[in-house]
């Protein structure tokens, strides 16, 4: 079984080394697990009995189907949240390509470029909270790249793929367009 070193200790950049080469798992920031989003759901449902409870009692019955509506539209968010962080990206970078696939939990695409002429584009965000857009390109080929990913593990990824040779293409920003817009 292959060991799992974390790159600098960032769980959304994982480096797994290969024989022919090396695979990174980028993955969302998941704060806490499915079981635990339940909990917290389960804890929100119980006070929101307890409070609808109370006010039904008082005479304000009214207060029932709109705490229903709450519960079922948080449940749904926390389930769509859960669902979004289960994302994958794996990129396996040998001597001659880099295989890019992307999926939930399981392979829903697949790309290889050639390492030689592929290039990471980068282009720099308009405001300095948000992280770069990166892509990986190769003539008509244009490959999203880790867009969950935060401002550090987007500046390891992109320091990590140019110590291995990737070239870099770097755009700055319309300096037009203002700090709010």
């Amino acid at each position: 079984m292959l060991k799992r070193t974390q790159l600098r200790h960032l769980p959304m950049v994982e480096r797994i080394p290969r024989p022919d080469g090396l695979r990174l798992l980028l993955t969302p920031n998941r704060s806490m697990t499915w079981h635990g989003n339940v909990r917290i759901w389960l804890c929100l449902f119980a006070i929101s009995v307890v409070i609808t409870t109370g006010f039904s009692l008082a005479g304000a019955w009214v207060i029932v189907p709109f705490a229903g509506l709450e519960l079922i539209a948080l449940a749904f968010g926390i389930y769509l949240t859960s669902r979004d962080c289960q994302r994958r990206e794996v990129l396996t970078i040998n001597d001659t390509d880099i295989h890019i696939e992307k999926g939930m939990k399981q392979k829903q695409a697949e790309w290889t470029l050639p390492r030689r002429y592929a290039r990471l584009r980068l282009d720099a965000p308009a405001h300095p909270f948000t992280p770069a857009k990166l892509s990986l390109t190769h003539r008509d080929t244009d490959v999203p790249l880790g867009q969950f990913l935060n401002i550090d593990d987007t500046a390891i990824l992109v320091d990590f793929l140019e110590s291995r040779g990737v070239v870099v293409e770097r755009k700055e920003p319309d300096p037009q367009i203002g700090l709010w817009f």
